[in-house]
């Protein structure tokens, strides 16, 4: 039996066009936003992402959302391309559905999260795009 978690996670990734790792350093350089959810104990454990945009999760939305009078000055319309990152890419699939929830239609996540653009080895790439 399938758990309801693994549903609704299923469900979110059906509306995504997820990004694979390797395929970062290309969204960025297209003028996607890379946004790393994970909670501050997360990023000092595994590291940080130099061209990531800090936005942990329970804040994702109101930061994001062009409507929001909490909204970053990156979020200036329902184009902008958000690029979700958490450690593994469960987190990241759930948040940039939300985000799509929102009407942002571009929103989507890396593919393995974190460790995927580590272990690809594309991180020092990606760090080394400027925001």
């Amino acid at each position: 039996m399938t758990s309801r978690i693994d549903t609704v996670l299923d469900a979110a990734r059906a509306k995504l066009v997820r990004v694979e790792a390797r395929d970062v350093p290309a969204a960025l350089d297209r003028g996607a936003l890379l946004v790393d959810i994970r909670p501050a104990a997360q990023r000092a454990a595994e590291g940080e992402v130099g061209a990531a945009l800090v936005i942990e999760r329970n804040v994702l939305e109101w930061r994001c959302d062009p409507t929001s009078d909490a909204r970053l000055p990156e979020a200036v319309g329902d184009d902008v391309e958000w690029l979700v990152l958490c450690s593994e890419g469960y987190t990241s699939s759930l948040a940039a559905a939300a985000l799509q929830d929102l009407g942002l239609s571009r929103a989507s996540d890396v593919v393995g999260g974190y460790q995927a653009l580590k272990s690809t080895g594309v991180l020092p790439q990606v760090d080394s795009t400027s925001r």
